[in-house]
């Protein structure tokens, strides 16, 4: 049996996972998180195969955290599924220490087959994920702007570029306004710009937001 925690900021999403589940006799759902605190929480005191992780969670990421999945159960299997689009976290969720990436727009068959590979300590990436390692590799050893800022760094940054003001990040990652303009200050020394224009440029030239 494929024990599964379920950690999403998502009541519906949460349940709609398990409903999807539940129709797998090999596969058991033994947990669910809401939170960053919740999913370190439970892998102190609870045992499961496998971390069906969320991106976007309320404090530290779904990014933030899987070194620290990684270093409480070396084994355990960390499967993403974001809302996210794979061209924008998935190449760092697998450095991380993810062993995969889905997107919520996935059929229900393809999550099941990725959580019976990922269980078993392999790796699943779509056929566009694989494409774009593929060109991460082709790249040349120089480290892009965006490649130089931390992972909360790197969200905050996409979503300053998407549009939103700062006090609208804070407010999605519960975090101060304070907070997030100083991540924002870091960003822009980091990556040598002066505005949120440019960095809405920038990440449109390198396919990181639409």
């Amino acid at each position: 049996m494929i024990k599964v925690l379920i950690a999403d900021d998502h009541p519906i999403v949460r349940t709609g996972l398990k409903q999807i589940i539940a129709e797998e006799p090999d596969i058991e759902v033994v947990g669910e998180a809401s939170n960053s605190g919740e999913v370190i929480d439970y892998l102190w005191k609870g045992v499961c195969d496998l971390v069906l992780l969320d991106i976007g969670m309320p404090g530290r990421s779904g990014l933030e955290i899987i070194g620290e999945i990684k270093q409480i159960r070396p084994n355990i299997g960390v499967l993403i599924l974001s809302i996210y689009p794979e061209e924008q976290y998935a190449v760092r969720a697998l450095r991380a220490g993810a062993s995969g990436y889905l997107t919520k727009a996935s059929a229900p068959i393809e999550l099941i087959q990725a959580i019976h590979r990922v269980s078993k300590g392999g790796r699943y990436v779509s056929q566009n994920l694989a494409e774009i390692l593929a060109s991460e590799i082709d790249k040349h050893s120089t480290k892009q702007p965006h490649e130089r800022l931390s992972d909360r760094e790197y969200q905050v940054m996409l979503m300053l570029a998407s549009g939103r003001t700062v006090t609208e990040v804070a407010q999605e990652l519960h975090l101060s306004v304070k907070t997030i303009s100083t991540y924002r200050a870091n960003i822009l020394e980091k990556m040598s710009m002066k505005n949120n224009a440019q960095l809405t440029f920038y990440a449109v030239e390198n396919n990181l937001i639409k």
